[in-house]
């Protein structure tokens, strides 16, 4: 291709989906002058962000934001951690490794902790692994486990933790009949204690150690008791935000002890690095317990390593995917400059994970990252959240010169996984706010734009029963927290008109398997005039 090189702008609205386009949609009740006419003016499509299209295992899987952001800089559709985890599961390939055999092996009073997100969200954590873990470790003739379960209401519906706890409660019942020592010992909501990410809130993590391995917490008869008395003391408090507890009947003061094993069964990684330092070191918190003593010596190991440039954890149980030839790695072949840029919240997506999980750059001479500090408030509180002061760098670095510029606005999302509507609707429209700005900068700088998301989740606000009404308990509509379904938007905004969507974006063959978000690798480098790797899939633009 031979043509002057334009910097192209890739703007990724986090959890802006495309959805019913009525009064459960906050994208749609949202003022968005900026978003309509672009959609109303310019070369548009909708593109598959969830299920098969990002590598899940079926398309009964929502996207999220960590596989998004690997399929767009992957250019190509990449078997992700799920999915390898149901492998290595059905093969019995994880009860194979080095690490299961560690952490079975038998060395009483040894106890196996087996901590992670109980739900069948399948973003971060399935209560299917949990359960097959939990056979595996009795086959194998562990005799004492305990469970450290946090409750979740992000990925799934805002107060369904007992779905899965009271199950989960009754089959270790089941075994300490049998024998086997099995019981909950702790647990919290996911936004309360240990998953924070990107080192935004060590607190959090400080309050999920405290609570799993010295027992700081309320304690309660058992993890349903505490779930039912949180939700009767603060009716208005969801799973994800429930404080830490602790289960009678364990193991007195400390939970976790010299010698034992842990296990973190959470896959996905952004939320599991922090508390894997904590339990590996070093972090930035006094790790010892509240009478003074020492941080317990365990062997840890996570579900899958969840950062191979830091070999974080050693130990883990199924290897991640191997992402190579990304996008990132092909720009700085072609010796072009890169500014990814969000805020903290979303900075590791535009960085770590669109580099196919590397949390290094490829050439510090030719990338930049510029991270804008999030606001460590409610995002409900906020919703403006940095939408502005991200367009401002993004800005910046058009000025500077930059060839590609890569942003993340997270505030779909982030407000979206609140619940607030009202807050949701505000947050959107901060987000067309900063759009517009980075429109007129974009076509200033002669830049070509595009604008998409990873996923949905604003676009879809409240629950819906089997008959697609919205879903009412005592009159109330209940909110909806997680991510969806719906396809995402893409946008080609180009007002010199040298490049159109091809023919298959436009009007793809089949209908009922459109686009994805694994072509706009493909997307990118064509706009820039780089090479497309020969496994990525096609383009969704082509020249006029």
């Amino acid at each position: 291709m031979s043509f002057a090189r334009r910097p192209v702008v890739l703007c990724i609205l986090d959890g802006v989906g495309w959805g019913r386009r009525d009064a459960t949609d906050a994208v749609f009740v949202a003022r968005t002058p900026t978003l309509d006419a672009l959609w109303d003016t310019c070369p548009h499509a909708l593109l598959k962000a969830h299920g098969t299209a990002v590598g899940l295992p079926s398309d009964a899987d929502m996207g999220n934001s960590e596989v998004g952001h690997n399929a767009m800089g992957a250019g190509r559709v990449i078997e992700q951690g799920a999915k390898l985890i149901e492998a290595a599961i059905r093969t019995g390939d994880i009860f194979r490794s080095a690490a299961w055999r560690e952490v079975t092996a038998r060395r009483p009073p040894r106890t196996l902790h087996l901590l992670g997100l109980v739900s069948d969200g399948n973003v971060h954590s399935h209560v299917d692994h949990l359960r097959a873990l939990i056979a595996g470790a009795v086959d194998a003739g562990v005799g004492r486990i305990r469970v450290h379960a946090l409750t979740d209401g992000r990925d799934v519906s805002e107060r369904s933790a007992l779905t899965w706890i009271e199950p989960l409660e009754a089959e270790l019942a089941a075994l300490s009949a049998r024998g086997v020592d099995a019981r909950v010992a702790s647990g919290g909501g996911r936004m309360r204690v240990t998953m924070d990410r990107y080192e935004a809130d060590w607190d959090m993590v400080k309050r999920g150690w405290d609570c799993h391995v010295y027992g700081v917490g309320r304690r309660f008869q058992s993890a349903s008791a505490a779930i039912r008395a949180l939700y009767a003391e603060a009716p208005e408090t969801n799973d994800q935000l429930l404080p830490a507890f602790v289960c009678d009947g364990v193991e007195g003061e400390q939970l976790i002890r010299d010698d034992d094993a842990v296990v973190l069964f959470n896959f996905r990684g952004d939320r599991a690095i922090e508390i894997s330092r904590a339990f590996t070191g070093p972090v930035p918190f006094d790790t010892r317990g509240p009478r003074g003593e020492p941080a317990p010596r365990v062997y840890f190991a996570g579900m899958m390593q969840y950062d191979g440039d830091l070999h974080l954890p050693e130990h883990y149980l199924v290897a991640p995917p191997v992402i190579d030839q990304v996008v990132g790695e092909q720009l700085v072949g072609a010796g072009l400059r890169t500014l990814a840029v969000s805020e903290t919240q979303k900075f590791g997506h535009v960085t770590y994970f669109f580099n196919g999980n590397r949390s290094g750059m490829f050439d510090d001479a030719l990338e930049a990252y510029r991270e804008v500090p999030s606001d460590n408030v409610p995002f409900d509180q906020a919703p403006e959240m940095k939408a502005a002061e991200i367009v401002d760098a993004a800005i910046l670095g058009l000025q500077q010169g930059f060839d590609h510029v890569r942003l993340n606005l997270a505030n779909g999302d982030m407000v979206g996984h609140t619940g607030d509507f009202a807050a949701t609707v505000r947050g959107v429209e901060a987000v067309d706010t900063a759009l517009g700005r980075l429109v007129y900068a974009s076509a200033a700088a002669n830049a070509i734009l595009l604008v998409t998301a990873d996923h949905g989740n604003a676009d879809l606000m409240y629950e819906i029963d089997k008959n697609g009404a919205p879903l009412s308990v005592d009159g109330r509509l209940r909110p909806k927290t997680s991510h969806t379904l719906n396809p995402v938007p893409f946008i080609l905004v180009d007002p010199s008109g040298s490049f159109r969507l091809t023919r298959d974006a436009v009007a793809p063959p089949d209908p009922a398997n459109p686009p994805g978000l694994s072509q706009v690798g493909a997307t990118l480098l064509r706009l820039l005039g780089v090479p497309i790797p020969a496994v990525y899939l096609p383009s969704l633009v082509e020249p006029t």
